[in-house]
């Protein structure tokens, strides 16, 4: 996890994985999309796109393009030239993800992302399969995060003024996290959440 706002992030292929990695970094990055043809993927996503034939390009115009550049990805079918773009990274000190070929120091997890909340999940590219299963699941199943993380928030703060025994109030945020009503309340009504989570743990 880094904090990439403002830092140039580039992509090698215009192709579906191409603009899937685009859509993952244009949150925060400088992305630029270098390809000779880009994907409907691509529109509507808050990158620069460069048109080019990466294939023709020589390896000095390759480093023209990495000047600068913070991260690079290489999201083109060729895995040769994704190496060679990876070995040109490496000599230019560019962090480096590679989609397919020899793996490069930067690994794209899967990301479950909320307002108040970033889980990052990674196989180490052995099966992006099982990373998108345990994100739809996470999805699924804690749908409710992102209010429990402002319940927490709130709940922590009215313990400091009343509760001086570290671990009580750690007690009392688990049981909190565990109580199968307060998070069906969360989903639908937060000030029942709330007023549950005081009646039961705040005034016992």
């Amino acid at each position: 996890m880094l904090d990439l706002t403002g830092r140039r992030v580039l992509i090698f292929g215009g192709g579906d994985v191409g603009a899937r990695k685009a859509a993952f970094f244009e949150h925060e990055a400088v992305v630029t999309v270098i390809s000779r043809s880009f994907s409907p993927d691509l529109d509507g996503l808050a990158v620069r796109r460069q048109k080019a034939d990466l294939s023709a390009l020589s390896d000095e115009a390759l480093r023209g393009f990495l000047s600068g550049a913070f991260l690079a990805v290489a999201a083109t079918p060729d895995p040769d030239l994704n190496d060679r773009i990876g070995r040109l990274c490496a000599e230019a000190g560019v962090l480096f993800n590679n989609a397919a070929g020899v793996p490069g120091n930067a690994i794209i997890p899967s990301v479950v992302r909320g307002s108040r909340f970033l889980v990052a999940i990674s196989t180490r590219g052995k099966s992006p399969a099982v990373s998108r299963y345990l994100r739809t699941r996470l999805e699924a199943d804690y749908a409710d995060l992102d209010t429990m993380i402002e319940l927490q928030e709130e709940i922590r703060s009215m313990l400091r003024e009343t509760e001086p025994v570290q671990a009580e109030r750690s007690r009392i945020l688990w049981e909190i996290l565990r109580d199968d009503e307060i998070r069906t309340a969360l989903a639908t009504d937060y000030g029942r959440a709330r007023a549950l989570a005081i009646e039961r743990y705040l005034h016992a």
